[in-house]
């Protein structure tokens, strides 16, 4: 969803975000933080996930700060029902280190990354420009953690074999790219790479999220991940890379 311009950044573009959490407490402080950023605006606060599709509605926010455990509707749910609705904003899902399941849960839902509770203001704060500007959120530690869940997946086995049925849809550059995009690559690193132009890399990554009617480039990564396990040698799809 894209964002207006003007206002506080004096012409350039501002951010709207809505903020969603039940403890009033951390909205303060996170209010707070938000109003010391020029190109930020906090557009709305909601503390219950029931609340969020009536706010995005009235207030077509950019990006949704979302918490995980609230009492009524919670984030998770408040995600997956937001994402699967034709231009919803992006989600940024706020969480701890004990929620890997849960963070797995909104990211297949469509959330562009997770932050920390205690992550530093600024970085939040650069958190919701890089999810603004279309690139995914995700701390190279945590996303480690979030790997080996999938691979221990008591579902994986199922998972594997549809999601290699999607990737083989796939032309074959697509799914080169869509291979790149699981191993974490940027777009400049995956041109770089596969001697391809970066804009061809652009509309490759864009094809793929339509073909296989993916939000973001967060889920190409899980699919990719689902379709070849650590512990297995073939490739997904039974396709040589």
């Amino acid at each position: 969803m894209a964002g207006p311009t003007g206002g506080r950044g004096g012409g350039t573009r501002v951010i709207r975000v809505l903020l969603v959490d039940d403890d009033a407490i951390v909205r303060a402080g996170l209010r707070l933080m938000l109003g010391g950023a020029p190109d930020i605006e906090l557009v709305a606060e909601a503390a219950d996930g029931a609340e969020v599709p009536g706010m995005v509605a009235a207030h077509g926010p950019d990006v949704v700060l979302m918490d995980i455990r609230m009492p009524g509707v919670d984030g998770l749910a408040a995600t997956e029902r937001l994402r699967a609705r034709p231009g919803a904003p992006d989600v940024l899902v706020l969480t701890t280190f004990h929620t890997d399941a849960h963070v797995l849960r909104a990211l297949r839902a469509g959330a562009a990354g997770f932050l920390l509770k205690d992550t530093p203001p600024q970085e939040i704060v650069t958190a919701i420009r890089t999810v603004a500007a279309g690139d995914p959120v995700l701390s190279p530690a945590v996303t480690r953690r979030l790997i080996d869940q999938v691979a221990g997946d008591a579902g994986q086995g199922a998972r594997t074999t549809a999601a290699r049925t999607r990737l083989a849809s796939l032309a074959e550059r697509e799914y080169e790219v869509a291979l790149a995009v699981g191993r974490g690559l940027s777009n400049a690193e995956i041109a770089r790479e596969l001697h391809l132009a970066l804009p061809t890399v652009k509309t490759h990554v864009s094809r793929i999220l339509t073909r296989l009617d993916l939000n973001n480039r967060v889920q190409i990564a899980l699919l990719v991940h689902d379709a070849s396990p650590p512990d297995q040698d073939a490739g997904p799809a039974g396709r040589v890379p």
